[in-house]
């Protein structure tokens, strides 16, 4: 066996050297066709192009996919890249678009603020809401307003369009709203246009009821509910809301403030009316009435 292997290598070694021998001589006569400059060596290498060069489309196949897939691969990396991008930027576009719609939202708040129509004696100061406290037993909101800026324990709340509440509790710089619709709100109102007085009763629900009625048979739902005034707890004619029936038949008021978007609020400024406490002083003072009288009369009340 070691003697066959060795006669086989015997055999390999002068092989392979013959081979190689033979390649270089078939490159050097290639090499010396293709530079031989000869109109007869011209045809025939014309004619060894023709006959072979069509032939090796399929060996250029391989290669000519391998640089497709290698630019195909590439343009697939600037698509992700391209991806990746439009993705940041519509992360911004929603973020903008988001800070868009709460510029827009507060715009309208502010508007709607604006167009509140309110007595002329009447000022106010608008405060943002900082918290809400509601809870099945309570419902107020904060308000970033308070002592500093004039605020006074009493006075009436709005939003853009009506009462939202009252102001039960100031501090340096803060106060609370008790809103209607908590069970310890009480506010006296008339309703429009048949002029009844009533009290609107908060029972922690988005509807309080309408209680103490007078003649409730002259009441139709959607009839106006403002302030009446009575008590001297809120100025008169404050929009509340409009007179709407529950299932059961029961009176009650859907409110014109927007309570599940409460975000700015008009606090306003109540000083009260003037007591009088001499009614007769109401027609004229002394010294006006003597100075009213003709002196005819006055001469003749002495004759």
């Amino acid at each position: 066996m070691a003697r066959d292997r060795a006669q086989g290598e015997d055999y390999v070694a002068p092989l392979r050297r013959l081979l190689v021998g033979i390649l270089i001589a078939c490159l050097l006569a290639v090499f010396l066709l293709w530079r031989i400059d000869s109109p007869r060596v011209e045809r025939f290498r014309a004619m060894i192009t023709d006959r072979f060069v069509p032939s090796f489309d399929w060996a250029m196949t391989p290669v000519t996919g391998t640089i497709n897939l290698l630019q195909d691969y590439q343009s697939y990396q600037r698509v992700v890249e391209q991806n990746k991008e439009l993705r940041r930027e519509l992360q911004q576009m929603k973020a903008w678009k988001e800070a868009a719609l709460q510029l827009e939202q507060e715009n309208a708040r502010l508007l709607d603020l604006n167009n509140v129509r309110l007595d002329p004696r009447l000022t106010f100061v608008t405060g943002v809401v900082l918290a809400d406290s509601g809870s099945p037993f309570r419902q107020s909101v904060l308000l970033n307003i308070g002592a500093r800026d004039g605020i006074v324990d009493g006075w009436a709340t709005m939003d853009g369009i009506g009462l939202v509440g009252r102001v039960s509790g100031v501090g340096q710089s803060s106060s609370r709203v008790i809103l209607l619709t908590d069970s310890s709100s009480r506010i006296p109102a008339t309703i429009q246009p048949s002029g009844q007085t009533a009290l609107i009763v908060g029972d922690n629900s988005l509807a309080p009821h309408i209680d103490f009625l007078e003649n409730a048979d002259q009441i139709r739902p959607g009839d106006r509910v403002v302030s009446s005034g009575d008590g001297g707890v809120f100025p008169p004619g404050l929009l509340i809301g409009q007179v709407a029936s529950d299932p059961n038949g029961r009176l009650r008021v859907r409110l014109a403030a927007d309570y599940e978007r409460l975000e700015f609020l008009r606090v306003l400024r109540d000083h009260g009316h003037e007591s009088i406490d001499k009614p007769g002083e109401l027609i004229a003072p002394n010294n006006l009435l003597q100075s009213s009288v003709p002196e005819t009369v006055l001469e003749g009340g002495d004759g």
